[in-house]
């Protein structure tokens, strides 16, 4: 089958893999690289992971493609854990950044980059999936690794309606601010502060020092605000923005000159309430919704969505046959 896959994050790619073993598969992701959150910015000398800062392994079939990373090279172990809250469980990285992780499940599969998808419509074979460029893909197959609200506009003309239950979930939004020094900064061993990201009280929902992650060669910081305050602040101007989160970061820079700073914002950070299954499919079984909304927002519930997401497109009958 032709199979269409929106969306070159983790679950995107992890089900493309999956199908492109018997299937005619094309990724289509709007962004000028692959990953989504797993998204890691150079800034002069200085390297930043901007969204997923690591990831932690629970599952056997994470596990096996963690430890495949690890063999060879792809990833390494950062921490494990971050001050008080050690627990024994490894973090690790990307290599040479997290997005290192979503080039390497890229590589071999045909995934289109600079095309955003706007919308999907029946077409005699199928789906027609027609990019903003005019641009059609048809295929026999769809699979949505998109936020949901951005599935949902995919498919206002396709006649599917994504339940509202399922559409109607949201996601928290992160403001991060990344800033390069000329000497270390103050963040305590291993590299990371972590707090709870939806205390408003709390500075910063993370502190990351890249050096001490072994992604970058000089000092550079990544700071996630909280979910609260970035919620509150979300259409404050990037001047006031970079201002007030350096504020709040004085106690990690110190008296370390900042050589560059610059402010990232996450729309779709996180679910906020993940739905329970692992993906969604309409009644025919030819389109499928997936993503970290419906395995939890963790890399690992993403690559675990990308596996569910790939058997139901695979497997599930469709009217289109």
């Amino acid at each position: 089958m032709r199979i269409v896959v929106v969306g070159a994050g983790v679950c995107g790619l992890v089900a493309a893999r999956q199908l492109a073993a018997e299937h005619d598969v094309v990724v289509l992701e709007r962004a000028g690289a692959p990953g989504g959150r797993l998204a890691t910015t150079r800034i002069g000398d200085a390297v930043f992971d901007t969204g997923a800062q690591f990831f932690t392994v629970r599952g056997e079939a994470f596990a096996a493609q963690a430890d495949d990373w690890v063999a060879r090279g792809v990833a390494h172990v950062w921490c494990h854990g971050f001050h008080d809250a050690v627990d024994g469980y490894p973090r690790y990285v990307g290599s040479a950044g997290m997005a290192s992780l979503a080039d390497d499940l890229a590589t071999g599969l045909d995934v289109r980059l600079d095309r955003m998808v706007f919308t999907v419509r029946p077409g005699e074979a199928g789906w027609n999936v027609v990019v903003d460029d005019g641009t059609i893909v048809m295929a026999e197959r769809v699979v949505l690794t998109c936020p949901v609200p951005q599935a949902w506009a995919l498919l206002a003309e396709s006649g599917i309606e994504l339940p509202d239950e399922v559409a109607r979930r949201e996601y928290h939004r992160t403001i991060a601010l990344l800033v390069a020094l000329e000497r270390p900064s103050k963040v305590p061993s291993p590299g990371g502060v972590q707090f709870d990201p939806s205390d408003a009280d709390s500075p910063f929902g993370f502190v990351g020092d890249n050096a001490a992650k072994g992604i970058s060669p000089v000092p550079a910081l990544t700071f996630h605000a909280t979910q609260p305050w970035s919620a509150a602040h979300w259409e404050d101007p990037p001047t006031d923005l970079e201002a007030a989160l350096l504020e709040r970061a004085d106690p990690w820079i110190g008296d370390a000159a900042i050589t560059a700073a610059k402010v990232v914002k996450w729309r779709f950070a996180g679910p906020i309430q993940p739905w329970p299954e692992p993906s969604w499919r309409d009644s025919s079984g030819s389109v499928v919704v997936a993503g970290d909304l419906f395995a939890g927002p963790k890399v690992e519930g993403a690559f675990n969505s990308g596996l569910a997401a790939a058997a139901a497109a695979a497997a599930a009958p469709s009217s289109f046959a």
